[in-house]
């Protein structure tokens, strides 16, 4: 491999903290032409779930970097909508990202079209031209709830158009050199290879076996014999004819690096599984067939979804619809600003986790998390350690918060720089320069004065229904000034509804509806009210969570109270439920006057 293709770009030292930085500088030094061509694909085979935004993602960070200096930059996503189906999906997904079985759709449709490029199957759920056109256009839907200019490219597009014919006919006139470099990847390679596949004119199925090549006519002539897709046989007809290079496709391992001469492509993220596989192949299609260079890699390693790999198949997914009913636009993004480099868990269940990592960032770019006092950690971390991480951590910040938030402010705040009240976009994409200079100053001034809401406080908050509550109770907590602007209040408690929406599809602790309005009528002996009086005075003078615990068992022992009886009664007064969440946890993240005044039985 040349040592330009090592796609392993994020091991060893690096020139900048965060590592779109790094990327971008690496692209830079080839001096490309503008616009830089930042480029993703996939094959539009099944549901596209979150997994499948790392090159969406991951490339928008680079090209923001890009765009941070000064340059013009494209951002394509090529669906890869030519590629044969080669076996039925078991899940599929509406448009609006609603997941669904198979036999939910027209199967049968899906069924008689085997070995046919996705572009000429039925759309399984009748709303757009095709199956390929259907999951394009979830994919394209995906990068607009995230405000990630994205520009979709159709692979049959580009071969009805003739984008690949010159590049068709280059290949098949040097087809020994082409049969030379991919049989050191490939073995079933011999001296019948030829590196194009027809869509046989009888049948529609894509076939590999061409019996002749015409490249001054731009035509090949072919049987349509079965293709062998995994453990099972798509059954070809038998046909015989000749197809044009418009009536056709390359093979992927010729396919992926034509389609960086055809956009000029400067930057491609991919995941590990293509940097052992496809990108060195790829790579030397390019350089020693092509003749041309080929972009900047970056590998990724994939993430897991609540520790297990994501699966199409099994339903083991989640869309980044689904995600944004539960955080916001920005926590996901954020999450992507993570290094690629290291395998990551997104867990959906410790979504607290991720958006607590999130406003720590963000507090980090406004420089209010820091008491300036030096510390030195549990597992002795020394002084000068812990400043070098708050220094790195601050020039992440600095870099990877802007692009982070710019889409959510777009979406927020009108071209006046004026509140949006309510807006019904989670995101909108910026590339003019006006706009993202003025973007950025409003991240600096006005959304200074955002306020976040603790994702599990505001959780707490969404077991009760009434929002003049929800809001009174937010700023008896101090977490909402009096004097907030009416944007800042509606901003901080929309993380309410998300934070509810979290809790009831994980069915976690906070998946409860809390009695505020109104005291469950539970009896009680003297002892029991002896000894709730004595854990409200407890609770007055302690916030830490495992101290409230462990002093609920320890009041039940001294009043010689049954311990899950003790705990049942907590669960009635703030549940009308026998039982609950952890009650010392809970008790810590809720509003203290209202605890003791339940403790207490006054209300």
């Amino acid at each position: 491999m040349h040592p330009d293709d090592d796609p392993y770009v994020l091991q060893g030292p690096q020139p900048h903290a965060f590592w779109a930085e790094s990327v971008a500088e690496k692209i830079l030094d080839r001096n490309p032409d503008e616009p830089i061509v930042v480029k993703g694909g996939i094959s539009p085979s099944g549901v596209p779930h979150l997994g499948n935004m790392n090159e969406i993602v991951r490339g928008y960070f680079v090209a923001e970097a890009l765009r941070d200096r000064g340059y013009e930059v494209r951002q394509v996503f090529t669906a890869d909508d030519r590629d044969p189906l080669r076996k039925l999906p078991r899940k599929l997904a509406d448009l609006d990202g609603n997941i669904v079985e198979l036999g939910d759709v027209n199967a049968g449709a899906l069924g008689r079209n085997l070995g046919k490029p996705y572009t000429e199957i039925p759309d399984p759920f009748g709303c757009c031209d095709s199956y390929g056109e259907h999951f394009s256009n979830l994919i394209e839907r995906s990068a607009e709830l995230l405000g990630i200019p994205v520009e979709m490219v159709s692979n049959t597009e580009l071969y009805e158009d003739g984008e690949f014919e010159d590049l068709t006919r280059y290949l098949l006139e040097n087809r020994e050199t082409a049969r030379e470099v991919l049989s050191h990847y490939q073995d079933k390679v011999d001296e019948n290879y030829v590196p194009f596949n027809p869509i046989c004119e009888d049948c529609g199925k894509i076939t590999e076996t061409v019996t002749a090549v015409h490249p001054d006519e731009g035509t090949v002539e072919y049987v349509c014999t079965d293709m062998e897709a995994g453990d099972q046989t798509i059954e070809g007809c038998g046909h015989e004819g000749t197809a044009t290079f418009r009536e056709g496709k390359l093979p992927w391992r010729f396919e992926w690096p034509g389609q960086w001469q055809v956009l000029g492509v400067d930057h491609e993220p991919f995941g590990k599984d293509h940097a052992e596989g496809s990108w060195p192949s790829g790579s030397d299609v390019a350089r020693n067939v092509l003749d041309v260079e080929p972009p900047v890699p970056m590998a990724y390693e994939w993430f897991t979804l609540d520790g297990e790999a994501f699966s199409s198949s099994s339903g083991h997914v989640v869309m980044v619809q689904d995600v944004l009913e539960m955080i916001e636009p920005e926590v996901l993004r954020y999450f992507f600003t993570k290094d690629p480099s290291k395998a990551r868990d997104f867990s959906v269940e410790h979504f607290d986790h991720l958006v607590d990592d999130f406003d720590a960032f963000e507090r980090t770019y406004y420089a209010d998390d820091r008491d300036g006092d030096a510390h030195e950690s549990d597992a002795g971390e020394s002084d000068a350690d812990a400043t070098d991480a708050d220094e790195k951590a601050s020039e992440i910040a600095a870099a990877a918060y802007p692009p982070t938030i710019r889409p959510t402010l777009a979406a927020r705040f009108d071209a006046d720089g004026e509140p949006v009240p309510a807006s019904d976009e989670k995101s909108v994409p910026v590339t003019d320069d006006d706009r993202r200079a003025q973007l950025d100053a409003l991240a600096d001034e006005t959304f200074g004065e955002r306020v976040r809401l603790p994702y599990t406080f505001a959780a707490v908050l969404g077991m009760t229904d009434d929002p003049a509550l929800r809001e009174e109770i937010a700023r008896r907590e101090g977490h909402v000034p009096d004097d907030a602007p009416e944007w800042v209040t509606e901003f901080a408690l929309s993380r309410v509804v998300r934070a509810r929406e979290w809790a009831r599809r994980t069915g976690n602790e906070f998946d409860y509806e809390l009695k505020r309005t109104e005291m469950p009528a539970v009896e009680l002996d003297d002892e029991t009210e002896a000894a709730l009086d004595e854990l409200a005075d407890f609770v007055a003078g302690h916030d830490d969570p495992d101290e409230i615990q462990g002093e609920i068992y320890e009041t039940a022992k001294r009043h010689d109270i049954d311990i899950g009886e003790f705990f049942s009664v907590g669960y009635r007064l703030f549940f009308d439920e026998e039982q609950g969440p952890k009650l010392g946890p809970f008790l810590a993240k809720l509003d203290e006057e209202f605890v003791l005044a339940r403790l207490r039985r006054e209300a």
